[in-house]
């Protein structure tokens, strides 16, 4: 699927419930490639005293987005399920817009692997979280 057809882009915004509650935003889907963004809401504040985001919303961000880089290499039909999510938090997530974009590394038959990157447009340049996903592939033929 080299470029996902556009009610593939509103499933996934808009039918994965998860999704819709957060309120993620497809920016850019290609052929391995993902960029979604996330708009700030007060309750994604994990620590008031900086503040700074929850780590469970960077980490739910980075799944959501390689899952769906994924997708972007399989049929629409095909189901994609997480197998393994590591985080590495390497600094505070401001109250603003967190960009987070996915390239795939390997998609196998019934195995992906994804490298995640999360910042924001302040400062593009630095990372906020970065991850390394692992997704099982159920093919719709199994």
């Amino acid at each position: 699927m080299p470029n996902p057809p556009p009610d593939f882009l509103k499933f996934f915004e808009e039918l994965v419930p998860f999704n819709k509650y957060l309120g993620v935003h497809i920016a850019k889907a290609e052929d391995g490639f993902v960029r979604l963004e996330l708009p700030f809401r007060p309750e994604f504040i994990g620590d008031s005293s900086r503040p700074a985001l929850h780590g469970g919303v960077i980490s739910a961000v980075i799944d959501a987005c390689g899952g769906f880089a994924v997708w972007t290499r399989i049929s629409f039909e095909d189901r994609v399920s997480t197998i393994d999510l590591r985080v590495d938090y390497l600094s505070p997530g401001k109250p603003e817009l967190l960009v987070c974009e996915a390239n795939v590394v390997r998609v196998g038959n019934r195995v992906a692997v994804c490298d995640v990157r999360v910042f924001q447009p302040s400062d593009p340049a630095s990372t906020i979280a970065t991850g390394k996903a692992v997704y099982n592939i159920k093919r719709k033929d199994d």
